[in-house]
């Protein structure tokens, strides 16, 4: 998505129109714009080329075709793709690339939190049909999204999460102890917030549904926002829309619990487990 906006910054700076630049790669115009919007690969020759009709420097289309070749590999997340629906891979994609990580969960603990028997009962109960093999594989890409969280440029995660998602046991009070334990653990990460929206807030802004908000380090990339439902996911990019779901965020991040009480929170409801 980067290179792509850049492409067509390119483009723009050089006065070259969808047309012109199709003729310099043999391609349709749709196939150019198709390619300044990441909905196709970066092909390495149709790069070269469109960089020398921009009239960008031998050394900088060096440095920039290795960038492209570079996003062109498959992201770690590709050794699950039996497990992976399509419509979940571009979530996986955008939160390995975040910088910022904002979400509310009214349900569940949120993926990049859960433990390993917790996401297996969840998903045990979301895939009914699957075999011990499969879930056994939807856990493991569940598990191994957590590495994020474990480097250097880690994003910083800040989850509101409704106190229903304490109280509802999944797997047991085995299993929730392990999870709550958890949840307290993760507190000590320096860019993981907690806050619990408690049932006595009543109604509240979010109310509608989980959502995610992802903010990146590229000045190309717009803020998106992550929504789903039983048929998939809805991605939304759009200024307007955005700000929208932010405004929520804020508004809930004052009515929830303050982050500082968020481990005896949880300390005492793991008394209660």
């Amino acid at each position: 998505m980067v290179l792509g906006k850049r492409l067509r910054h390119l483009r723009e700076r050089a006065g070259v129109s969808f047309e012109d630049a199709a003729r310099a790669i043999e391609v349709t115009p749709l196939t150019v714009r198709r390619i300044e919007k990441a909905e196709v690969g970066l092909r390495i020759p149709y790069v070269r080329e469109l960089l020398r009709a921009y009239g960008v420097p031998a050394a900088e289309i060096d440095d920039f075709v290795s960038m492209a070749r570079e996003a062109n590999k498959p992201g770690w997340w590709y050794t699950f793709r039996d497990v992976l629906p399509e419509w979940f891979s571009a979530y996986v994609s955008l939160e390995s690339e975040a910088s910022v990580i904002r979400l509310y969960e009214p349900h569940y603990v949120p993926g990049l939190l859960q433990t390993h028997d917790y996401a297996a009962a969840l998903l045990r109960v979301g895939f009914p049909n699957d075999s011990e093999e499969e879930i056994a594989r939807r856990v493991a890409l569940r598990v191994k999204r957590q590495d994020l969280l474990a480097k250097p440029d880690a994003p910083a995660v800040w989850a509101i999460v409704d106190e229903t998602v304490l109280r509802r046991p999944v797997g047991g009070a085995g299993v929730m102890r392990a999870q709550v334990d958890r949840l307290i653990e993760v507190l000590e990460m320096p860019k993981v917030r907690i806050q619990v929206m408690r049932f006595a807030v009543g109604a509240h802004p979010g109310a509608y549904g989980p959502f995610h908000h992802f903010r990146f380090g590229f000045s190309e990339l717009p803020d998106v926002v992550y929504t789903e439902n039983l048929a998939g996911s809805v991605y939304y990019d759009r200024p307007e829309d955005v700000v929208a779901y932010l405004e929520v965020l804020d508004r809930m991040s004052v009515q929830a619990e303050p982050v500082a009480r968020t481990r005896d929170i949880l300390g005492e409801l793991r008394k209660e487990l």
